[in-house]
């Protein structure tokens, strides 16, 4: 189900994104044990303790290239303590690592969920008197929740989709697309599919082939090759989920010499380079920075005792503060590396630097 109504993508919502001024004072305050936070009344915040667990790091490169240093940087400003700890694609040191935190005390916790490993932290977390904020991806039973309008998110991958057949001269009603989506325990995949499934079907796109739902990229192309083999290599379009799976259908494409629509999202390097190539259409943008920055302000909110009114609520009714994601294309890229969430260096090699100068981008 859709959470908000459709918004207008936006270029220029990244417009002064570095840390702001946040509110809150900077007077004493400590974590005791169980989270329960005491100190100077005025609801201060200084010294108070925010526990954050990252998922893993090979998903993504911003949870430790890009959300850890801005949380850290944000909070700190504030004179908050963080604790910010990496599971590593494992969800019983997702659990070790809670249990830890928690006991040492914590004021606030910030959860990225790992294959719902964070419902039960996050009710152990509550049954403390800790605040808990779902960054990111969906948690069950958790106070607030921030992310992107996922929703929509899948609704511009489809887009790409549509879009690519167009260009390429094909009928959306009668191409044989795939479609290659996320881990089904991650709540964020089934919204982008479902996203996704509606922009393409109302295009009359009907899927020729789903693979199982994975962020594992070894496990993409594999599945993908299965897919492949079983259609007999007549596809003429893949709806991908995120940039680092596209890359591993498009390594199956390369192989056989075939080049088809193909959408992503994350403005990742392998994407920015395979958008500038020609092999994948778009990829969805969406600035860590934003869902970074309002869940300080929300956090530090929380801390001096206050209960922000969310402006949506997600599906499971948790209050839900929505960030607008972004299309990205060759035309407007060099913003991403302007933003600081793409190098040059990372990207613009080989092949792919004439590219990059082209779009104005050194």
């Amino acid at each position: 189900m859709k959470l908000l109504t459709k918004k207008t993508v936006v270029a220029a919502v990244m417009a002064g994104l570095a840390v702001t001024s946040l509110a809150g004072c900077n007077r004493g305050g400590t974590a005791a044990p169980g989270g329960q936070a005491s100190g100077s009344a005025g609801g201060g915040v200084s010294g108070k303790r925010a526990c954050i667990i990252l998922p893993d790091a090979a998903s993504s490169s911003r949870w430790e290239n890009g959300d850890r240093p801005q949380l850290e940087k944000a909070f700190t400003a504030q004179g908050v303590v963080t604790d910010i700890q990496n599971a590593q694609n494992d969800t019983s040191k997702y659990a070790t690592i809670a249990q830890q935190q928690l006991t040492k005390g914590c004021a606030i916790m910030l959860l990225v969920d790992l294959n719902q490993a964070g419902v039960q932290v996050a009710q152990k977390a509550k049954a403390q008197g800790v605040p808990v904020i779902a960054y990111d991806r969906p948690i069950a039973g958790t106070d607030y929740y921030i992310s992107f309008d996922n929703f929509h998110v899948g609704e511009l991958e489809g887009q790409m989709i549509v879009d690519g057949l167009k260009a390429a001269g094909k009928d959306a009603a009668t191409a044989k697309v795939v479609y290659v989506g996320g881990d089904p325990t991650d709540g964020n995949a089934k919204q982008f599919h479902d996203g996704a499934d509606k922009v393409m079907a109302a295009a009359g796109i009907k899927p020729a082939f789903s693979t199982p739902g994975t962020w594992d990229v070894t496990k993409a192309r594999t599945y993908f090759e299965q897919a492949y083999t079983a259609l007999q290599g007549k596809i003429d379009a893949v709806w991908v989920a995120n940039d680092f799976s596209a890359a591993s259908v498009i390594s199956v494409l390369d192989k056989n010499g075939k080049k088809v629509p193909v959408s992503g999202q994350d403005a990742s390097p392998p994407g920015l380079q395979n958008i500038l190539l020609g092999k994948q259409v778009a990829t969805v943008y969406k600035p860590f920075q934003l869902e970074a920055q309002a869940t300080v302000d929300l956090a530090l909110k929380l801390l001096k005792g206050e209960k922000p009114t969310a402006p949506a609520k997600a599906a499971d009714g948790t209050p839900f503060f929505p960030q607008t994601p972004i299309v990205v294309t060759a035309d407007n890229m060099k913003k991403v590396f302007d933003d600081g969430n793409a190098k040059v260096s990372d990207v613009c090699t080989k092949e792919v630097a004439p590219l990059c100068k082209k779009a104005g981008i050194q």
